[in-house]
């Protein structure tokens, strides 16, 4: 492992130490997806189960996810873990100017099979009219199987009602920088959105069950140069 990895891996890790506390909130969800026009996977159709975990806590918050996905016979597991330490709780400041709610230390684990990628940065909680969150972060990511790449990271989500239904449109916007590897990396554009409809709400008022679709844009895909991808795929949300 390079030095710059394991400098990484224990920044990540000290991260995740600091922000280690009695949740303020937490989620659960379990996602299932089916799609049929993706690239550089064994046939163009895949399923895709999803499990996510989101917590609030006193230092920083924390959000990991593992995708499950079948395509053509073959199956992979990929998984991201990221925690976040936020420098106003640390230092008992409000870190706020215009849009800016508050400055953290952003890490990412990027784990899958034969690889790992340890990002670190900077990132920003954003108070954006109508938005029920909003966050920006700015990485280095030290990767394992392709030269190290800078990473900007979008996050975002927009309640709205449509009479009496309520409705969410979340996602995230991942841009990555060109490099030039043995074989060339292709700057990536990954814009993933899903629109849900909570169903759940007909069944209890407590009851999270989203219907809907996601829809991925993904330019150059895995930085392969011209593997664009467009794709709509069926989308069914459960929360824990």
């Amino acid at each position: 492992m390079k030095l710059t990895q394991i400098f990484t891996a224990c920044a990540l890790a000290s991260t995740a130490a600091l922000t280690q506390a009695a949740p303020i909130w937490q989620d659960f969800s379990v996602t299932g997806l089916y799609g049929e026009n993706y690239e550089l996977t064994a046939e163009p159709e895949q399923t895709t189960a999803t499990f996510e975990y989101t917590a609030k806590l006193k230092y920083g918050d924390f959000f990991a996810f593992a995708d499950r996905t079948e395509s053509g016979g073959n199956s992979d597991t990929y998984f991201e873990a990221s925690p976040r330490l936020s420098l106003g709780a640390v230092s008992g400041k409000k870190l706020e100017a215009g849009p800016v709610k508050d400055v953290l230390v952003a890490t990412t684990w990027e784990g899958g099979k034969d690889m790992n990628n340890y990002l670190y940065g900077v990132g920003f909680d954003l108070a954006i009219p109508y938005f029920q969150y909003a966050q920006l972060n700015f990485y280095r990511a030290n990767n394992d199987i392709q030269k190290d790449d800078y990473q900007m990271t979008f996050v975002y989500g927009v309640p709205f009602k449509l009479g009496s239904e309520d409705f969410l449109v979340d996602g995230f916007l991942d841009w990555s920088t060109a490099e030039k590897d043995t074989v060339a990396h292709a700057s990536e554009l990954n814009w993933t959105t899903q629109w849900k409809w909570n169903a759940g709400k007909h069944i209890s008022p407590d009851t999270r069950l989203y219907l809907g679709i996601e829809h991925s844009v993904w330019n150059n895909k895995y930085g392969v140069k011209s593997a664009d991808e467009n794709n709509v795929s069926a989308l069914v949300k459960y929360h824990f």
